[in-house]
């Protein structure tokens, strides 16, 4: 059994799934186990701020190690196309 084989086995719950309620993270745990696989438009499927949320990531870490002049308006960008990334298909999901 590998590591992918045991995430896929063990994924966490969605507490608001359960109660009926359409969530805007659902998708980010199967989106993050298609990149381990290796599988870029399925992970894209499930969750499409998957990229740009790994942008962010990546460009905080390099921010926050090398101080950049500007990157703190370009992490606030970033934040703003997640934000509007999540809600588009948060709604799209609901129609």
């Amino acid at each position: 059994m590998g590591f992918i084989s045991f995430l896929e086995d063990h994924l966490l719950p969605c507490q608001w799934k359960s109660m009926g309620i359409e969530c805007m993270g659902c998708g980010l745990q199967r989106s993050v186990i298609f990149l381990m696989k290796g599988q870029f438009s399925d992970a894209f499927s499930a969750y499409p701020a998957i990229f740009t949320l790994i942008l962010m990531m990546v460009f905080l870490g390099l921010h926050l190690k090398f101080n950049f002049a500007r990157g703190h308006k370009v992490l606030l960008w970033l934040f703003i196309l997640n934000v509007a990334i999540i809600l588009v298909n948060y709604v799209l999901k609901l129609i």
